[in-house]
């Protein structure tokens, strides 16, 4: 049906999507959790109530990720997984002590329950940590010396900054009264962290990548993609402006901090995307290297273009039916 090089593409956009919209969704709901204040009961409920409905769900984007390394770029797959094995774990870790935490919350003596919300912000922390630093590992072409174990710590705390960004910007959204303005400054102050990463990868990036610099400096790329950075720019001045005069009269643009954080990542995604393709490992591998047999690939898209709608229908679905502040979560 398919060329061999056009499946590739093909697959590495349907992984690219499962990377974004899991960055978008699961990190508002890890950045919720980081944010979890361990003093407050009731803030603490409100927060977890916030993202009730959804973050089991947001996980799902990780495994259609991961699944499609695997089975479409095999080899780029293990390259990764052996490089990444330890943070990987710790990933793994995390993201159960989450899904653990948040059942037992709900259920254990109200004694209990400050221990729970405490394993709860740890694993968001920790989740957050060891994406940022694969994801700082990555970028550096998984060297193995100081300068990059360096680089990649700092990057997990600018994923943490990023995660708690838009994270305090769906509760500006979600809440109301009190949780919402303790809300506005979060974001604030997460918006400042998370513009210096990104300033941070994208002065790095370039400076390590010689590539990388090339494709972004050569004419007549650098006059088109010079919007790229400015728009992003823009948008975390705007935003932080906005939520300074928050909150406005009957909770009016308060979707609009959550939105534009969107638009951050989908710019930052890009931005790293068009920076590497068709890499898929820097500088080593290709997609088409790595791309599975063409008749794997052609077998596999049948179940992808049944699979994949069919997440995203639900996806829009539970957050149509869930839309507008939020109310107390309950288990019956």
């Amino acid at each position: 049906m398919f060329s061999a090089d056009t499946l590739a593409i093909i697959f590495v956009g349907l992984m690219g999507l499962s990377v974004l919209l899991y960055a978008i969704l699961d990190g508002y709901d890890l950045g919720v959790g980081i944010l979890l204040p361990l003093d407050n009961e009731e803030d603490s409920d409100d927060m977890i109530a916030s993202i009730g409905p959804f973050w089991d769900a947001n996980e799902t984007w990780l495994v259609m990720a991961v699944g499609v390394l695997l089975i479409a770029f095999p080899s780029a797959h293990s390259f990764i997984l052996k490089e990444l094995y330890i943070p990987v774990a710790i990933l793994l870790i995390a993201l159960i002590l989450r899904g653990v935490a948040f059942d037992f919350r709900v259920k254990a003596h109200f004694s209990h329950r400050a221990l729970w919300n405490k394993a709860f912000k740890v694993g968001s922390v920790l989740a957050a940590l060891s994406q940022g630093y694969m994801l700082g590992m990555y970028i550096m072409g998984f060297e193995h010396s100081w300068q990059s174990f360096a680089f990649s710590a700092l990057s997990g705390l600018g994923v943490v900054a990023a995660y708690s960004y838009i994270g305090a910007c769906w509760l500006v959204m979600k809440s109301e009264g009190k949780l919402q303005k303790q809300a506005t400054l979060w974001a604030r102050k997460a918006g400042r962290f998370s513009f210096i990463g990104v300033l941070a990868v994208s002065i790095v990036n370039p400076l390590i990548n010689p590539s990388v610099f090339e494709r972004w400096f050569s004419l007549p790329n650098i006059i088109l993609l010079l919007p790229l950075p400015a728009f992003c720019f823009v948008l975390f001045l705007i935003i932080d402006r906005l939520l300074k005069r928050m909150p406005f009269k009957e909770d009016a643009s308060c979707w609009i901090p959550f939105v534009g954080a969107i638009m951050i990542f989908f710019l930052c995604f890009n931005g790293l995307a068009f920076s590497f393709f068709p890499d898929i490992v820097p500088g080593k591998i290709t997609i088409w290297q790595a791309a599975a047999a063409p008749e794997s690939l052609s077998f596999i898209l049948w179940g992808a273009m049944l699979v994949i709608p069919c997440i995203l229908a639900y996806t829009v679905y539970s957050y149509q039916v869930f839309w507008g502040k939020t109310k107390a979560l309950r288990y019956y």
